[in-house]
This record gives structure tokens, sequence and C-alpha cells, in this order.
């Protein structure tokens, strides 16, 4: 019940956002969501409404009769920039391939935390019928998702270089810096040479580990991730600037 609820507001987020759409050349945003950790399916559509101004904004959701399968991906195909919020989900071939076009076809991803470890599953291969992509992480983040550390530890992010052009714009207006994450802080070093980090965790007893990083792929498409988003990451100041600046910078940067 609670799912149909937040698929209803999000339905009507996105047609209250389309109706913002007068110009044909206004970019597609398509958010693909398919987790159980961190009500994405209620914090993005949220997130949009409040803070999405220009296009249209799409929303696409697993079924929840099967969650290996997804409602409406179609969307994809027309999308100008492709967010993802999913977690161990494998698909159906003919929708992975979307996905896969979409990314080979050079056109911006964002990632939010669980997507780094979207497409396949813990130490098993995929059910009859259903495909897994796990190198997605690497591939279209530059990332090295492992694990994470203990929920118990409190994690401090923080700046990283704020002289470069990208955590100019990434970090535009964000002054609340430090901070601390409500979500555990995930162990993704050592990233690809393309990466470039704009934030990074400690936890106590440990190094660093990058937390929101851009990274130029090899089709030539930029991607953005941050292992932020949990719920109360939402809630804070620096996480909804965050995405905003890295929606900007995906389309028109």
């Amino acid at each position: 019940m609670r799912l149909l609820c937040y698929m209803m507001t999000a339905w009507i987020t996105c047609c209250f956002v389309g109706t913002r759409q007068v110009d044909a050349e206004q970019p597609h945003i398509v958010f693909l969501i398919a987790e159980r950790e961190y009500q994405t399916e209620q914090t993005l559509p949220d997130f949009c409404k409040q803070y999405v101004r220009d296009g249209k904004s799409s929303f696409v959701y697993a079924d929840p009769h099967e969650p290996n399968k997804l409602i409406g991906s179609e969307a994809v195909d027309t999308a100008d920039l492709l967010v993802v919020s999913v977690r161990r989900r494998t698909l159906p071939p003919q929708q992975l391939n979307r996905i896969r076009r979409y990314v080979e076809s050079g056109k911006p991803v964002i990632g939010i935390r669980t997507a780094s470890h979207a497409f396949c599953l813990r130490n098993k291969p995929p059910e009859a019928g259903f495909a897994a992509w796990p190198e997605f992480d690497s591939t279209v983040f530059g990332g090295n998702y492992t694990n994470h550390y203990k929920n118990s530890l409190i994690a401090t992010i923080q700046r990283v270089n704020p002289s470069s052009p990208s955590a100019e714009s990434l970090l535009s207006g964000i002054k609340e810096l430090p901070c601390t994450s409500g979500g555990s802080l995930y162990c993704v070093s050592p990233l690809q040479e393309q990466a470039e980090v704009v934030l990074q965790g400690t936890v106590e007893g440990h190094g660093p580990e990058p937390v929101a990083w851009t990274f130029l792929r090899t089709d030539g498409g930029k991607s953005f991730y941050t292992s932020l988003g949990h719920v109360d990451d939402f809630h804070g100041h620096v996480l909804p600037h965050l995405l905003s600046n890295a929606i900007k910078w995906c389309l028109h940067e």
C-alpha cells in the first residue's frame, strides 16, 4: 500500500513537472528507482518537485509484483539524463539492454548510493530469463564498490580540492561542510584514473573514502556518482543542492 501511494505521488509529480515543458528542446530526465533500503521512491520525487525546474521528469519503478522487472522502462529511450537509484536487481535482457544502449550513446548518468551495485546480485548469477551487469559500477562511474563500514560508525563528509572546476560547479552554494551522513560510509577505493573526487568521507580508525565524484567514460559520456542517498541525507542541506548541481552539470556544462 505504501509503495502504491509513493507511485501515485511520483506520477502526480511527473505530470506536474511535465507541464513545465513548453519547449520541445528542454531535457527529459528519467529517474530509475528500484531499491528497498533508502525510500528513494519517495525522496527522489520530492526532490524533483522542489529542485528540478527545467524540462520533463519521468519515473521508472520496479514492478511491485516482480521486483526484477521495470514498469515504463521505455522512457529510457528518450532520456537526456538518466538518474539511477537501484540496488541489486537483475532485469529481463531487453530492459537491461535498453540501459546499456543509453550509456553507449554517450549521454550523461547520475548514480545515487546503491547505484554502485545496481544490476548484479551478491555472489550469485541471475535466475534464468534475467541478466546482470556487474561491471556497471566500473564502466559507468569508474567506481570500485566492495562493501561499507559499520552503520555505527558516523561518517564525516568534507570537500576535496575545492578549486577544481568540477568542485566549483558541483559544490556551488553548499556551505554546510564538513557534515555528517545519515548512512554508512561505502568502501569504493581505488577509483579509476578518470574520476575526479569532490567529496570524501572518513570514519574513526579508517582512511578517507570518495563520497562524490565525476567520471569521463570511455564512450565519451560523463557521469556523476555519490554514495550519499540515505533518507536523512535528502533531509539535510548538502545532498539536495549537490544533486541539483549535478543535474545542471550533466545537462548544461
